[in-house]
């Protein structure tokens, strides 16, 4: 096991953390924008999958207090002409930092209180990951717009 501190040790909590393999390494980038000499910073840092699903990006990676808040924020004044694209933008721009911060919260907690490393791996591991089920909502909701769309297009034709 890598050494706490060191650039092995936190990109193996990072993967822990995420849980997707496949986005570890989309992760470990994001997440060192936000962390400047060890002081945290809010930074840009693009997910079009943030973009295009908004609070549900935030829910599939078990952000529910800055999901809630976008959602709220989507309902309450998405419809007025170009906000709601500006809050999908700034979604796509900012969402990982609120994974990140709660990334930073989950790794000090585990730290503080868990003194193995493969134990605190495997905290990370629980704590992290994501909600399988966002998947399927999403899917649900994007077939219920398409059918939305095509069921006149073709009332039409």
């Amino acid at each position: 096991m890598p050494e706490e501190g060191s650039k092995e040790y936190t990109n193996a909590m990072i993967e822990a953390f995420i849980d997707t393999p496949e986005k570890t390494l989309w992760y470990q980038m994001s997440f060192s924008k936000f962390n400047v000499n060890g002081v945290d910073n809010m930074a840009w840092n693009w997910s079009w999958w943030a973009f295009f699903s908004g609070f549900l990006f935030l829910l599939y990676r078990k952000a529910y207090i800055p999901a809630f808040i976008l959602l709220f924020l989507s309902l309450s004044v998405g419809m007025i002409p170009f906000v709601g694209l500006l809050l999908m933008i700034l979604s796509g721009g900012y969402s990982s930092y609120f994974i990140y911060k709660i990334y930073k919260t989950k790794l000090h907690e585990t730290q503080n209180i868990v003194k193995d490393e493969q134990t605190q791996l495997d905290t990370m591991r629980q704590l992290g990951g994501f909600n399988q089920w966002v998947i399927w909502v999403y899917a649900a909701l994007v077939s219920i717009v398409f059918l939305l769309i095509l069921i006149p297009l073709l009332a039409i034709l």
